[in-house]
C-alpha cells in the first residue's frame, strides 16, 4: 500500500479499507473458480460465503449510516451463511455491492463527523469506533479470504506482500528508494 502521510483519521481508514478489499481481489483471482464454494469442513467457510456475509453486513452496516441503527432490521445474517453464489461473477458483484455502499457512506463524511453518534444493535458508537469496528471486522475475513485462496491456488500462488525468503532483498529496496508495496 502506497502511504500518504495524513493526519486524518478518515482518510487513512479509506486508504486501509481499499487496501484490504485489492489484498482480497488479487486473492480471488489467483484460485481456480471450482474452489469458490469449496469448504474444508464442516464448520468452515467457503469463499463465497464470507464474501455474501461481508457483503451483508457492510449493507446494514454502511446503508444510512449516520440515522439508522447498523443491524438492519431486514437483514437475515444467518441466511449470509447459506446458499452461496455458484458463479464468480455472481459473487464478485455482491462483493463490488457492499464495498459500494461503505465506500459511498464514508465519502460522504468529514472528519468532524466521526465524533458524532450512531447505533450498532443497539449501542451507541462514536462514528469513529464504528468505522474501526470494521475496520477489524473486514481484514479478519480477508485473512480467512487469502488463506483459502492460497490453499486453493497452489504451486501457482504469487505472493500479496514481500514473499517468503525475499525480505533482505525487499528491505535493501526500501532503503534505496526503490520498493514500492503493489
Amino acid at each position: 500500500m502506497a502511504l500518504e502521510f495524513t493526519t486524518s483519521h478518515l482518510a487513512d481508514s479509506i486508504a486501509v479499507f481499499r487496501y484490504y478489499k485489492k489484498l482480497a481481489e488479487r486473492a480471488m483471482e489467483q484460485m481456480p473458480d471450482k474452489h469458490l464454494s469449496t469448504i474444508l469442513d464442516g464448520e468452515s467457510n467457503s469463499i463465497a460465503i464470507i464474501v455474501k456475509h461481508l457483503a451483508g453486513n457492510m449493507r446494514s452496516r454502511w446503508t444510512d449510516f449516520l440515522t439508522t441503527d447498523g443491524e438492519k432490521a431486514d437483514r437475515d445474517r444467518d441466511s449470509e451463511f447459506e446458499k452461496p453464489a455458484t458463479a464468480r461473477a455472481q459473487m464478485m458483484a455482491q462483493w463490488e455491492s457492499g464495498w459500494a455502499v461503505m465506500f459511498t457512506a464514508l465519502e460522504g463524511l468529514t472528519d468532524t463527523d466521526l465524533a458524532r453518534t450512531v447505533m450498532i444493535r443497539g449501542e451507541a458508537h462514536s462514528v469513529m469506533r464504528a468505522i474501526n469496528r470494521q475496520l477489524a471486522h473486514y481484514p479478519y475475513h480477508i485473512g480467512q479470504i487469502v488463506m483459502l485462496a492460497r490453499h486453493f491456488a497452489g504451486e501457482g500462488w504469487t505472493s500479496l506482500t514481500v514473499p517468503r525468503g525475499k525480505s533482505a532483498e525487499f528491505n535493501k529496496r526500501v532503503a534505496s528508494g526503490e520498493a514500492s508495496r503493489r
